[in-house]
């Protein structure tokens, strides 16, 4: 991919068909996974005298116009589907983090749907590396990408940009995605360091090279860059796997999810327009986010979700049996979780039952804890 998304040039167009417009209500609550602390620092009336200044933050993608009408119906039930994407490129700040190659992948996806109330959601994780059908689309410079059997979930990003990546879950799910939402590397390390790091506990010691994270068994505040460490960890917790890594983000992001809403900046000008402005920079949003007033609207209602309020699952999955290191959907247990978040209701515990999603071995590994004075810091 030749143009890299975070800090990239702002993209403009017709925008498609898209709902009727939606009100402030309808718009307030989601959870935007590794990008949910972006969202949640730029809601509510007390930023609103710094909007301006951190508009020149944000570069919107516009997924509309690239993607035109072939792309499942709009379906205008009161629910909200995003796909969140973590970006693995190891260009410029993110060198640090391997060798860059020329191309960014997709680290992270996940499908959040909020459901019509705005009161629960749903984050459904897929493995990067799912070998899938991956359609035909239009790279960020307009030409044309094959399709392709067989191939990683995460090449869709890689080959196509964001537009690719979209046009692939929806072709997979059957779901219109109503936005999206990209966080890469650094942007993610600075938004926790200036929420102050989020509190876990681990049950066992983590030690990995790969991730450049040491932490023994115990309670710790993480800073951005061990929040980081943690959420890249493979090798060295449960079976070695993606869907072991997956386990460990979903457990971050449940604590996260629950300390987010005791940090109280908004007693602190200076501390809320720092965050304000990491949140903003952290993040690559569709175009109809890519203004600090549309994103407050989007994000209003976030704080009546609590870790309980949010059902994180990954889509049903087995382990390929022509290479262990790779994983196949179940697609009959795959279209149930789709289909029933299409109908706006809860996933059937069913779907589930028969996937390797669970089968990481690392889902105890961390846990979330209620932020304390006297924390353990590594």
């Amino acid at each position: 991919m030749t143009e890299q998304r975070s800090g990239g040039g702002r993209i403009r167009g017709g925008r498609g068909t898209r709902r009727k417009q939606p009100t402030p209500a309808r718009r307030a609550a989601t959870v935007a996974a590794w990008s949910a602390a972006g969202l949640l620092l730029v809601g509510g009336s007390g930023l609103g005298y710094v909007y301006v200044k951190l508009n020149g933050n944000l570069q919107g993608v516009d997924i509309n116009q690239r993607l035109g009408t072939d792309r499942p119906k709009n379906i205008d039930n009161g629910s909200m589907d995003i796909l969140v994407l973590g970006s693995d490129s190891r260009s410029g700040a993110n060198s640090g983090y391997g060798t860059d190659d020329g191309v960014a992948r997709s680290d992270t996806a996940m499908v959040v749907h909020v459901y019509q109330g705005h009161k629960k959601a749903s984050v459904v994780s897929i493995p990067r590396d799912t070998l899938i059908e991956r359609p035909g689309c239009t790279d960020d410079n307009g030409k044309a990408v094959a399709g392709g059997r067989r191939v990683m979930f995460n090449t869709a990003y890689e080959v196509g940009g964001p537009a690719c990546a979209v046009k692939t879950v929806e072709k997979m799910s059957g779901i219109r995605m109503d936005h999206y939402i990209e966080v890469d590397f650094t942007g993610f390390k600075k938004l926790i360091d200036e929420l102050g790091g989020v509190e876990i506990t681990t049950t066992q010691s983590i030690e990995d090279s790969k991730s450049h994270l040491t932490l023994e068994p115990g309670t710790h505040r993480l800073d951005g860059e061990q929040s980081l460490g943690l959420v890249r960890t493979r090798k060295s917790v449960g079976d070695g796997s993606d869907l072991g890594r997956i386990q460990l983000q979903q457990a971050f992001m449940k604590a996260f999810i629950e300390q987010v809403k005791d940090v109280g900046v908004f007693s602190d000008p200076k501390k809320m327009v720092d965050l304000a402005d990491a949140a903003t920079k952290a993040i690559t949003p569709d175009s109809e986010l890519d203004s600090v007033g549309e994103l407050m609207g989007f994000a209003e209602g976030l704080g009546r979700l609590g870790a309980d309020d949010v059902h994180m699952v990954t889509m049903p999955v087995r382990y390929d049996p022509l290479d262990p290191n790779r994983v196949v959907p179940l697609k009959g247990d795959a279209r149930k979780v789709w289909s029933a978040l299409k109908q706006d209701r809860p996933i059937p515990a069913a779907a589930l039952e028969k996937s390797a999603g669970d089968k990481g071995e690392a889902a105890d590994v961390v846990r979330g804890e209620q932020p304390t004075k006297a924390v353990k810091r590594p």
